[in-house]
């Protein structure tokens, strides 16, 4: 079944799939396969898969290229230590190499050789495995932790196709220079790069820097190929592309849009254009706004749909952050798809009521009312005897939040609809959200979204279409949990506290560093101490879409016992 492998002094390794002695040609036709798989939906990968291989036939491509791990799906995380799923794997790439008929494919897997689990990719042509290539660089920070499951690989691949040594790559590979280095070492005229590339608000400018300046540094046109889609809390936007020898960006395909996206690509073609400009064809200082908000309907619409459902609720309370879900869910899933539940209270003001109902008019979701005035009122009269004399404080208005969270809970187990929950960012840093209550739900679609940024997506929502009433954005926003309660009694205003977040989680910045910058120093130390002590609320907390360089989620694994925040380092400033 494979073909023998010719082995240069330094380990490399090149392989040639035709033995015609021709004019050497310097175009290939090329299918970028920017697809939107599920982890461990091994038969459903496996039919987009060739489903895309038939497309790249039909347009008479020499070459598909697919993402990392995209029979798997990434990350498959603990699914690789399963001897079954790892046989699937295998099972999964020897029939697609029967479909292989006239064009080359280059797709991922996990797969295991001898007693090493390796990120592969597969080279495969005419009904056989032709060459692997097992990733050189195995990243271990932040969402990843390959070092877990995968053995590095130590060699080069350059595989001949219609004429073009392509050097292969995976993903980590392009941020080191070593493999590409090593790559044109061999001989490659070109790379082709498999990425499992997640979205944040900063990635596509790093990722475009990154692969303009190999393309240049080398001298090598390259192939990127990503995947698109959402996976648990990550949310992968494609961005597939392709860059000449200068390191100008010749094609991008549409971000967060699945697709087989075919191209003649001119590897020897010399610009005469200078050298690149950085930010390629996308303009690099426009708005990220339209991109999260994209991010977070592809997050919302794949947890959905991926695990097995259609349809969705949420608590609409009148204020901004329910607001945005309710509009983010419309536009991921669909009016038909939505409903929303507003539970007023003897706090809950007339203007919260009017503006729920009147988005749920405008966006055309069904809209049901439950007062809970009754319930609490029950609930009060049965503790009564057991709170005694103490005085009214938070219990009670956390037992607001928590009736709420339990009628949510209970229509969503009857009608089958998946809750989202409606906290943000800010609030889940500090602990602004009651467990139980607000806190409930099985996705939180504004998990990694700071208020302000909020604000900023209402206002862009609104600019696409009629959405989020104006008052709701203009409004002081508040819990309506206490009379003439909002936020800035118990918070610092929202400007102010997600400066100090951004810096503290995202910048890892020490606290003399966050006052240096123009904070106050009781103010710096108050947040800090709340975001330690709410670690035990955030870990019970659902997932959601993480769209910044650091979410509360697999990249930040603080402990929940922890008594550093009383030893906080804070010089005299």
């Amino acid at each position: 079944m494979y073909l023998a492998l010719f082995r240069y002094s330094l380990r490399l390794v090149t392989i040639q799939f035709y033995d015609i002695v021709q004019k050497k040609n310097q175009t290939i036709r090329i299918a970028l396969a920017q697809l939107n798989v599920c982890v461990g939906d091994v038969h459903n990968n496996l039919c987009q898969v060739k489903d895309a291989i038939r497309q790249a036939q039909g347009q008479q491509a020499d070459l598909i290229v697919f993402p990392e791990l995209v029979l798997a799906g990434y990350p498959p995380e603990d699914l690789v230590f399963r001897p079954d799923f790892l046989a699937q794997m295998q099972a999964a790439v020897e029939e697609i190499a029967a479909e292989t008929h006239g064009i080359t494919v280059i797709l991922g897997a996990p797969l295991l050789r001898g007693d090493d689990l390796q990120n592969m990719a597969c080279i495969l042509r005419d009904g056989q495995m032709m060459a692997e290539y097992a990733k050189q660089c195995l990243p271990n920070y932040r969402v990843f932790d390959e070092k877990r499951y995968f053995t590095p690989g130590s060699e080069s691949l350059v595989v001949e196709v219609a004429g073009i040594k392509l050097g292969i790559l995976i993903c980590e590979d392009i941020w080191e220079d070593a493999p590409a280095q090593a790559a044109m070492a061999a001989g490659a005229e070109a790379l082709c790069v498999l990425n499992a590339s997640p979205f944040s608000t900063e990635k596509q400018a790093q990722r475009t820097e990154l692969l303009q300046r190999q393309a240049a540094s080398n001298q090598c046109p390259l192939a990127y190929i990503n995947l698109v889609g959402g996976q648990d809390e990550l949310v992968f936007d494609g961005d597939s592309m392709l860059v000449d020898v200068a390191g100008n960006i010749v094609f991008r395909a549409e971000a967060f849009e699945a697709g087989v996206f075919v191209q003649d690509w001119d590897v020897g073609k010399i610009p005469p254009n200078p050298p690149f400009a950085k930010g390629g064809t996308r303009d690099s200082s426009s708005s990220l706004t339209p991109l999260i908000y994209k991010a977070l309907t592809t997050g919302i619409r794949d947890y959905v749909h991926k695990n097995g459902f259609s349809g969705v609720l949420l608590g609409l309370s009148g204020g901004i952050d329910s607001a945005l879900v309710l509009a983010l869910a419309v536009d991921a899933l669909g009016a038909e798809n939505v409903e929303a539940v507003m539970m007023p209270f003897h706090y809950t003001s007339g203007m919260s009521v009017e503006d729920a109902q009147q988005q749920a008019e405008w966006l055309g979701v069904r809209y049901r009312q439950l007062p809970i005035a009754s319930v609490y009122d029950s609930f009060t009269t049965l503790l009564a005897a057991e709170f005694g004399d103490r005085p009214v404080d938070v219990t009670e208005q956390n037992l607001q939040a928590r009736i709420r969270g339990v009628l949510l809970m209970s229509l969503s187990n009857k009608l089958g609809s998946l809750l989202l929950s409606t906290s943000n960012k800010s609030e889940s840093a500090v602990g602004y959200a009651t467990l139980y209550g607000d806190m409930a739900g099985a996705f939180s679609p504004l998990k990694d979204v700071y208020k302000m940024q909020v604000y900023q997506l209402a206002e862009y929502r609104n600019t696409l279409g009629q959405a989020i009433p104006q008052r709701v954005i203009e409004r002081a926003p508040s819990a309506e949990l206490a009379p003439g309660q909002v936020d800035q009694d118990s918070l610092p205003p929202y400007p102010v506290l997600d400066g100090i977040l951004q810096r503290f989680i995202e910048g890892d910045q020490v606290l003399e560093d966050i006052i240096a910058d123009g904070f106050d120093a009781a103010t710096v130390r108050r947040v800090v101490n709340l975001v330690l002590l709410s670690e035990y609320k955030r870990r019970q907390a659902a997932p959601g879409v993480r769209i910044s360089g650091r979410g509360f989620g697999k990249d930040w694994r603080y402990p929940i016992t922890s008594a550093w925040r009383k030893n906080l380092p804070l010089k005299p400033h």
